[in-house]
């Protein structure tokens, strides 16, 4: 039996920031990674929006990551009969700005695990904790798969949807399946000469009333989208795992609406298709729309022992789907909380309520977590109308998500607040983005410890 003062279970996106303060705070301090190496079990690419890297851990806003492609404008496309009837891409800003950023899991999630070892925390890989070891109602500490026990001060469970850890130690329940999307990506290789041609510096969605079957039907599922990278594309679709009382069969559904996607859109058969070739196809579960759910939103992200950070806790963006920004913001909130305890001698519940407080003051996990237009998109489906579906996707895709009731209004709390900490706050974001866009231009970035 070993011990130490913090113990990290997940090397995703939350937990290598979450150890790493710990770390740096003097803590004795260990990662738990089921997968061989951080991100691998991860699906494969994914879109980090820039509030993450204006608003997250200062080592990644002033780091060199490895990004795949700044994307500075995002193109809605509307299709009827295979045609696109509109196009709305007022959603953009100037480069070096960017609305965010494209970039693989697997390469991003091991630099974040790289930062952690250089601040002195121990990562320990191909390790899964299978269960928490209690007393008296209290987590002390977790039971690996090779039957170590490792005993701790606080754990800080970043193990993400389908750990098991606080279901286990009773403070949470199995995600509902109306709160979980499988979701399909299709990873095509592309010249990268063929991409800026293609798409600039653009990620596209299409978007169809449910009769034109190329995607999931609105309000419950996603609607098709492109992720753009340096060198690839990715094609993603998702779809509820219950949708009206039923349980859709997805590895029927999702091929047969991409197949369709592929067959009758033209903006596909012409100007992509002769371009791209099939790599792979992967799958994921999301937790989307958790935070709606009363039963997921009212769980405990606390309890004796133990901390709980990212999509562990619900903490999936409701409207977008990228639940990375809230997974670091929540980490540096759950290791503030932790190094404090730790120094107190005291890891009890009542202490680490302290967490809760942080999370639902915090600008942008309350919000992202509660925003309702995505969800409000099913009501395209009694409608059937057109200009409402193009309304409603200019307010949640297009210039409209930027107005004070939608995103607006956190951008500005969250500005204000780092505003009051650090007055020259904006020269670093600026240097920030013009540091990121030259990585781009020049595909520079930290090398990987371990890959």
């Amino acid at each position: 039996m070993e011990s130490c003062d913090v113990l990290v279970v997940g090397a995703g996106f939350g937990g290598p920031v979450a150890a790493r303060r710990c770390a740096q705070a003097g803590l004795d301090t260990i990662i738990l990674e089921r997968a061989r190496v951080p991100g691998e079990k991860v699906v494969s690419g994914l879109v980090i929006p820039f509030y993450g890297f204006t608003f997250g851990p200062d080592f990644i806003r002033e780091g060199n990551p490895p990004i795949e492609r700044p994307i500075c404008r995002v193109v809605n496309r509307f299709i009827r009969d295979g045609e696109i009837y509109a196009t709305d891409s007022t959603l953009r800003v100037p480069k070096p700005l960017a609305l965010g950023y494209a970039a693989y899991c697997r390469p991003f999630c091991t630099w974040l695990a790289d930062r952690a070892v250089e601040a002195g925390v121990e990562l320990r890989t191909s390790t899964t904790a299978v269960e928490p070891i209690l007393e008296k109602g209290a987590v002390k500490g977790v039971i690996t798969d090779r039957g170590e026990e490792i005993r701790c001060k606080v754990l800080i469970d970043a193990g993400g949807t389908q750990n098991r850890l606080a279901i286990q130690a009773g403070l949470r329940r199995k995600y509902l399946p109306e709160a979980l999307e499988l979701y399909m990506v299709w990873d095509f290789e592309m010249a990268k000469e063929d991409v800026d041609e293609t798409f600039g510096l653009s990620m596209e969605f299409f978007h169809a009333l449910p009769e034109e079957g190329i995607g999931a039907p609105l309000g419950f599922g996603s609607t098709l989208y492109i992720f753009t990278y340096r060198e690839s594309i990715h094609p993603g679709l998702g779809q509820f795992l219950v949708t009206r009382g039923e349980i859709p069969n997805l590895a029927r559904l999702l091929p047969r609406y991409f197949e369709n996607f592929q067959k009758k859109v033209t903006r596909w058969k012409r100007d992509i298709a002769p371009k791209v070739k099939l790599r792979a196809v992967t799958w994921d579960v999301c937790p989307i729309y958790a935070g709606l759910i009363p039963e997921t939103r009212n769980m405990p992200v606390y309890g004796d022992g133990i901390l709980i950070i990212g999509d562990a806790a619900g903490f999936e963006a409701s409207a977008f789907g990228d639940g990375v920004p809230s997974a670091w913001f929540s980490a540096e909130l759950a290791a503030e909380v932790a190094v404090e305890a730790v120094r107190k001698g005291d890891a009890s519940r009542d202490t680490l309520r302290e967490y809760e407080r942080k999370v639902w003051e915090h600008p942008y996990i309350t919000w992202i977590i509660t925003d309702w237009r995505r969800w409000d998109l099913r009501k395209v489906l009694v409608s059937r109308s057109e200009a409402e579906l193009r309304r409603m996707i200019r307010d949640h895709w297009g210039v409209g998500a930027f107005r004070y009731r939608y995103s607006g209004r956190p951008l500005l709390k969250a500005a204000r607040e780092a505003l009051r900490r650090d007055p020259r706050a904006p020269v670093k974001w600026m240097e920030m983005f013009t540091r990121y866009y030259h990585n781009w231009e020049e595909n520079r970035c930290d090398p990987l410890s371990t890959s």
